[in-house]
């Protein structure tokens, strides 16, 4: 017992040696951490510190939202002994554009010059990436907050009362409980709406959600507050993220087909519209397998068709097999299961083969899969056939069955079919032996020749 402790505390000691250590010798003493944002343009880091050796390597950890690490980022600022700021800029512009209300927490570390396991680790401070375009009214519930820049407070009123009505909803029908509120965003006008997306949006979009950050962003222009259409769409990127607390899991994201399909299923149900457009598909031949709809929607008129195909599969589900194979198969997914392994524990077949069940039951041809096939089989010898084209290779010294690799009953057939034995089996080992023998007694030859020949 005592020996296993002796060792165990030595292979601590020795792992610990490798690990680098803030413990003894700080390189530096760190103030009060700043950060400012400008939207569009970066965020601005600073740190006041002494520092009290040479410093070898400056990095600032960055972690993004709900990131389960920091991504480390190398500044060239290698500050000397003494009092200085450390400074870097995070570009937001252009291609690095960042969602507005992320939350980044930022912290500075130093490492010695002189001893690479020393460094110092400054306090760690969280920024939110705010969209500082608008001035920004606020009204908060007890799972949402919303924000909107026109509009009276009825607007945010009712903004709010459709967000957190479509939260309990979906949260009752898939048995969580939400405990962090969402941030909504209401834009008023599409340049801003898309000026909050970023480069690469879709242009037919009125509404995102953002389940890492808890955030939804909408166009709703403050006339429009009490069309139909809104009582659809805000509580349908709600249910997004509910769907996210009740599938999240560190591996992959459930298909694309089944969250949108839920969102339009909660907001709005199996409609008229979408039944028209999967009938017509269907008819045409133009239906897109849910294998094609897992990740991004396609663009076109083929993006419309994308949710009346979702929400037409939910539907089918439900009738199927039930809410509750549903609420299952949405579930699993937080325990890291794969598509297959979902879909067969929830509702007994694979993804594709429930993919072909609901082509069939909208009267649906699946159509001919394109791509990589097997290579065509080359001509096989005649005396190869009924052998698959495998032909069996004897062991050495053994009799080799012929091309059909099915014994004969005739001896002397399988003795013609046996290849040609060249001797013996110990002539191999003998002549390397003699050649060995050939190659020494050259060696030593020459070398009696050198010696009889030198100076006596």
């Amino acid at each position: 017992m005592r020996k296993g402790l002796v060792v165990g505390v030595a292979t601590l000691a020795l792992l610990l040696g490798l690990v680098p250590s803030a413990l003894a010798a700080s390189p530096a003493t760190f103030g009060v951490p700043t950060a400012t944002s400008t939207y569009g343009e970066g965020i601005d880091f600073g740190q006041a510190v002494v520092v009290d050796v040479p410093v070898g390597r400056t990095e600032l950890l960055l972690t993004v939202a709900d990131a389960i690490g920091p991504e480390v980022v190398e500044v060239s600022d290698r500050p000397r002994p003494g009092a200085t700021t450390l400074s870097y800029t995070l570009d937001t512009s252009g291609p690095a554009h960042l969602i507005p209300n992320t939350r980044i927490t930022a912290q500075w570390r130093l490492f010695s010059a002189d001893d690479p396991t020393k460094f110092a680790l400054g306090p760690a401070l969280t920024v939110v990436y705010e969209d500082d375009r608008f001035a920004w009214q606020t009204v908060s519930g007890e799972l949402a907050r919303v924000h909107w820049y026109k509009g009276d407070a009825a607007f945010g009123a009712k903004a709010l009362r459709l967000a957190e009505d479509a939260i309990r909803e979906t949260a009752d029908l898939l048995g969580v409980i939400e405990t962090e509120s969402v941030d909504f965003f209401v834009y008023a006008h599409p340049d801003d709406f898309y000026g909050a997306l970023g480069p690469g949006a879709h242009e037919n979009v009125a509404g995102t959600a953002y389940a890492s950050i808890r955030t939804l962003l909408g166009l709703i222009p403050p006339g429009e507050i009490d069309d139909p259409l809104v009582a659809v769409r805000i509580p349908h990127e709600f249910v997004h993220l509910v769907f996210d607390t009740a599938s999240s899991n560190p591996y992959h994201r459930p298909p694309r087909w089944l969250n949108e399909g839920l969102a339009v299923y909660q907001s709005e149900g199996y409609a008229g519209p979408d039944r028209g457009a999967v009938k017509n598909a269907a008819r045409s031949g133009s239906l897109i397998p849910l294998d094609g709809l897992t990740g991004q929607f396609p663009n076109g008129r083929d993006f419309f068709l994308a949710y009346s195909e979702s929400v037409a599969a939910v539907d089918f589900i439900v009738r199927t097999y039930g809410p509750n194979a549903l609420v299952t198969l949405i579930r699993s997914y937080a325990d890291g299961r794969t598509d297959d392994e979902a879909f067969t524990d929830a509702l007994g077949l694979d993804m594709t083969t429930f993919g072909s069940a609901w082509f069939a039951d909208v009267g649906a041809t699946e159509p001919t899969k394109d791509g990589p096939r097997p290579a065509p089989r080359g001509p096989v010898p005649a005396a190869w056939e009924g052998t698959g084209g495998l032909i069996s290779t004897p062991a050495p010294g053994a009799a080799n069955p012929g091309p059909s690799a099915r014994p004969s009953s005739d001896a002397s057939t399988a003795n013609d079919a046996s290849p040609a034995r060249e001797g013996p089996d110990w002539l191999i080992p003998l002549a390397l032996l003699i050649g060995v023998a050939i190659v020494v007694g050259v060696i030593l030859g020459r070398r009696r020749r050198a010696s009889a020949g030198g100076p006596a």
